[in-house]
């Protein structure tokens, strides 16, 4: 047996099982015990890798874990997905993401553990999906590149290991992916359905976008499946209608249902599922006009507004003078968005080579019969990486670089994929080149991407670029027997650890980092970044270290040329600012939760079964700390922004009146969140005219049982 021989058995499978054996051996196959243990090694891997310091994301997103703790304590909590115990107010998402994890705190007490490991076995689960449905199409050894593709993607990685909806999200779409696949294939309406349900369970965990990946959906199967046109057109039809079961069930119940028996839905202006679904998470995304927002396209009234405004003309996102166009306080829009500094480490480091080879394989595909299960494959995960990327690219709203995650499946099923199609091809001189640049193309982007970062492992950009070359080298010039025999084999087995040295150093630098707060990113920080030089960093304010806040972004002041910014602690500024009134200290802010000292949560703790809520304070991230360290309901006023009408000035005080509040947080979310109009802070000011304040290790609080 020749070395290409060997290789072929790598990346393609000439004639892959159809049978339910998941392991069986064909001559042309790998054999049952080499194929249990490749996929053993990489399933155990990526379990490895992903539970590997894990305790180190402490309560990861506190806006989330907070309400798995409620939801681990009140059934009425984990149905609607509250924030807090006595389910005052929803997170500003579906709840289907906090399910889980709320049973497992139920079972095994809330810890870090119970809430994150969930999350690790929807990654896990996601990786050996993603193996099986590609195995069924191109064999065992491309479904094993797809996955640990997948595996190794940092962002992905990242979100595996985190506690925001993304993990079920992917696992959601992936299966959809691979039901519409086995539809395609067997024609049997049944796997329409079962691609329908996972759609619809995809809506209540992150609502529009999962419906990114229909469009592409709906024209593989027309195009693909088996029967005629009309047959297809009804099981399409018949998928929707599983899509709005799946979905609509919760969405009706939750609309039906008395307003005054239920928590107010987070992130809506007017109570209600469907806004938050076509406004501040749907629409309002993509022109940048969500209401309640803290920036964006659109501009908000209050303090949020003015922050924008102020950091734009300083040369920041979010004003006439940031990095717009359309982008506003969340970055530039454009067809490059997905390659710039806050995304490029994060997803970006094999797309070229995903679009450079799928062209290719289409094109060796070429006049294949119209069901062709190959090109269905690659048009099904191609689609969804040019819906999302055209998507995120183009989104003038609220905008992080982790929700690219969701599309880390696409680019390790395309690369994979693809390069089983284009392998047995290389005898041809022209799929050669395409191998070989490809490959010149990933390791110099890949060194691009590492020099973003000149201090992390500085010697790995300049070994990947030399065994890149090298490698796509010897791709070209060798088609032949003998010596040329292995050094193909040896170029293309270069090829793949010089294209995923990149990620796999992103992937272990996260994974021994800690990551807490609203925003995060994944591997080193990067030069050019949304604060330029030293952009990303473990968490803080828009996932970036800026100007003056020191190496991790959680101390220190937000220092804006010509001064520091209101409420920052920084050079020339010398009061706590947001250091321990904003973005992480004790209070907490509106991305990180806060972190109460023990002389806090035993003045939470004390008497605390007479009280609904043993306290209140703006925005779920204030609260999320104070709830999670004294295990009692905190009433988040106005949400995650602090912004949503939500309670009313006279509700709240009726509340106090009943005597079912203790305490009110004062924190110090500054100049964001809240704003100085709305609710919210038509409560602050009635609280602070009617009750005295007091200090309590740095944070000022309000007795609401004793009124001046």
């Amino acid at each position: 047996m020749t070395a290409t021989d060997t290789l072929d058995r790598v990346v393609h499978d000439d004639e892959p099982p159809t049978d339910p054996d998941p392991t069986p051996h064909t001559s042309d196959g790998p054999s049952r015990r080499t194929t249990i243990w490749s996929l053993a090694v990489l399933l155990v891997s990526t379990t490895v890798l992903y539970l590997w310091n894990l305790s180190a994301n402490g309560w990861g997103n506190s806006f989330y874990t907070a309400a798995i703790q409620a939801g681990s304590q009140s059934w009425k909590a984990w149905f609607f997905g509250s924030s807090d115990m006595a389910s005052s107010i929803t997170v500003d998402k579906p709840p289907a993401s906090l399910w889980i994890p709320a049973l497992s705190v139920r079972v095994f007490g809330l810890n870090s553990w119970s809430v994150l490991v969930p999350e690790v076995l929807m990654g896990v689960g996601s990786v050996a999906l993603l193996y099986v449905i590609t195995r069924r199409v191109f064999g065992h050894w491309a479904g094993i590149g797809a996955g640990a593709v997948l595996a190794l993607t940092p962002v992905a990685a990242m979100m595996f290991r985190f506690d925001n909806p993304e993990a079920l999200l992917i696992l959601l779409m992936v299966a959809a992916m691979g039901a519409l696949l086995k539809a395609a294939e067997s024609g049997k309406l049944r796997w329409m359905i079962a691609a329908g349900v996972a759609v619809g369970f995809g809506f209540l965990a992150k609502q529009l976008e999962v419906m990114l990946i229909v469009p592409p959906m709906v024209v593989v199967y027309f195009v693909a499946a088996p029967g005629g046109w009309l047959r297809r057109v009804g099981h399409l039809f018949a998928a929707l209608g599983a899509l709005i079961v799946s979905a609509g069930w919760w969405i009706l119940t939750v609309e039906l249902w008395p307003a005054s028996s239920r928590p107010y839905i987070g992130g809506s202006q007017n109570n209600s599922i469907l806004d938050l679904t076509f406004g501040y998470n749907g629409l309002g995304r993509l022109d940048g006009n969500e209401k309640g927002s803290v920036g964006g396209g659109g501009r908000m009234g209050g303090q949020s507004g003015r922050f924008a405004d102020m950091a734009g003309q300083q040369g920041f996102p979010g004003g006439p003078g940031g990095r717009g166009p359309g982008g506003g306080m969340w970055g530039q829009t454009g067809i490059t968005r997905m390659f710039d500094a806050e995304q490029g480490g994060q997803i970006a480091w094999l797309i070229p080579a995903a679009i450079i080879l799928g062209v290719a394989a289409l094109v060796v595909i070429g006049r294949a019969p119209r069901t062709d299960r190959r090109r269905a494959y690659l048009l099904l995960f191609g689609g969804w990486l040019a819906v999302m990327t055209l998507t995120f690219s183009f989104m003038a709203g609220i905008f992080h670089s982790y929700y690219t995650a969701a599309m880390a499946p696409a680019v390790a099923a395309v690369i994979a994929g693809s390069a089983a199609v284009v392998w047995p091809a290389r005898e041809k001189l022209w799929v050669r080149l395409v191998l070989a640049v490809s490959t010149w193309t990933t390791v110099g982007w890949g060194f691009a991407l590492l020099d973003r970062s000149p201090e992390f492992v500085p010697w790995l950009r300049w070994l990947v670029l030399i065994v890149g070359l090298v490698a796509g080298a010897a791709l070209l010039v060798a088609p032949g027997s003998g010596w040329k025999d292995r050094t193909l084999a040896a170029g293309a087995t270069a090829a793949i650890v010089a294209g995923l040295a990149g990620p796999l150093a992103y992937t272990i630098d996260t994974v021994n980092t800690g990551k807490e707060g609203a925003i995060i990113s994944a591997g080193p920080r990067v030069a050019g970044g949304m604060f330029g030089p030293g952009g990303h960093h473990r968490g803080g304010f828009g996932g970036m270290t800026p100007p003056g806040m020191g190496s991790t972004g959680n101390r220190g002041g937000m220092s804006f040329p010509g001064g520091t910014m209101p409420g920052a602690t920084g050079p020339g500024s010398t009061n706590s600012g947001m250091n321990n009134r904003g973005m992480n200290g004790p209070a907490g802010g509106l991305l990180n939760g806060s972190k109460p000292s023990d002389e806090m949560v035993a003045l939470l703790r004390d008497n605390a079964s007479e009280y609904t809520w043993v306290a209140a304070a703006v925005g779920s991230n204030e609260a999320s700390g104070y709830q999670i360290a004294s295990g009692y309901s905190v009433m988040p006023i106005g949400g995650f922004n602090g912004t949503d009408p939500s309670p009313t000035l006279a509700q709240f005080k009726q509340y106090v009146a009943d005597g079912k509040i203790h305490y009110f947080i004062e924190g110090g979310r500054g100049m964001m969140g809240g704003g100085s109009e709305g609710t919210s802070a038509q409560i602050k000011e009635w609280i602070t005219a009617t009750f005295t304040s007091k200090t309590v290790d740095g944070v000022t609080l309000y007795d609401l049982t004793s009124p001046k």
